[in-house]
């Protein structure tokens, strides 16, 4: 059974829906977005390689703008509850208004637990059957 995609429960730049998660962000986005990863069910630390690649990555000569754990977390999140939108969309939030995007994935994770909304994308399990006459071991028919 496909459920049909849902759009964001609030928009990225609407912080005034909950004051609490835009000032949290503002006053701390790093604690704020390891918040987020550990709501999500991923390592609370993820969030730090997006403060750490950016120095290794130039350090090598390789410039880095997309931050890889907002990035990631935005597109699992978006994939685990039906969330319309785009690969193309999430780069560019993640890489323009990262703290925006961090802001949002929380109230959505936040709006999702209090309506315990889950979309499980399931696939059944292989059914696998024995053609008649076929035999495994010598003396056993099936």
């Amino acid at each position: 059974m496909a459920y049909p995609l849902t759009d964001w429960n609030t928009g990225l730049f609407d912080c005034c829906e909950d004051t609490s998660t835009c000032c949290y962000g503002f006053l701390c986005c790093p604690c704020l977005a390891c918040t987020v990863s550990g709501r999500f069910g991923e390592n609370r630390c993820l969030p730090l390689c997006d403060m750490l690649t950016p120095a290794i990555t130039a350090a090598c000569g390789l410039p880095l703008c997309v931050p890889p754990a907002a990035l990631a977390l935005r597109v699992g999140i978006r994939h685990r509850y039906g969330i319309k939108g785009s690969l193309c969309n999430d780069i560019a939030s993640s890489c323009f208004c990262e703290w925006c995007s961090w802001c949002q994935m929380h109230r959505e994770l936040k709006f999702r637990k209090k309506n315990n909304v889950v979309i499980v994308n399931m696939q059944p399990p292989p059914v696998m059957s024995v053609p008649a006459g076929f035999m495994v071991q010598p003396g056993v028919r099936y």
